[in-house]
């Protein structure tokens, strides 16, 4: 048994332009700016409920793909995608790709951060025709 167990998780996102990013992600996420200090700058669930997300300042430029990305889970995958488009995302997919019950697209940020956005299928949608 841990004496200190982790009392939450905070997810940290490489960025060369931080103004960009935070614009970005607080109106993706309805997240709030929380502080910035250097190179850092934390974001927020108003709610309490999601981990927090700190953007982190760097100077290089991302080349593969992430080894830890974000899904977004929403009602409907292609007006969120939609939304996101609007905000600098880019789409990578034209259609969702399905697996598992779960119906996905994936997108990066204006930064080339990959992410997902998903919804739970019923069965029958997920089967292929």
């Amino acid at each position: 048994m841990r004496a200190h167990p982790i009392a939450r998780i905070e997810l940290c996102l490489d960025v060369s332009d931080l103004d960009r990013a935070t614009a970005f992600w607080t109106e993706t996420l309805g997240y709030a700016p929380a502080g910035t200090a250097g190179q850092y700058r934390s974001l927020i669930d108003p709610n309490g409920h999601g981990p927090n997300l700190l953007l982190q300042q760097v100077d290089d430029v991302k080349h593969d793909k992430n080894r830890m990305h974000l899904d977004l889970h929403a009602q409907d995958i292609e007006v969120e995608a939609d939304r996101l488009v609007a905000l600098g995302a880019q789409r990578l997919d034209p259609e969702p790709l399905r697996e598992a019950g779960t119906a996905w697209i994936r997108m990066t940020d204006p930064e080339g951060n990959e992410f997902c956005v998903c919804q739970l299928q019923p069965h029958d949608l997920g089967a292929r025709d």
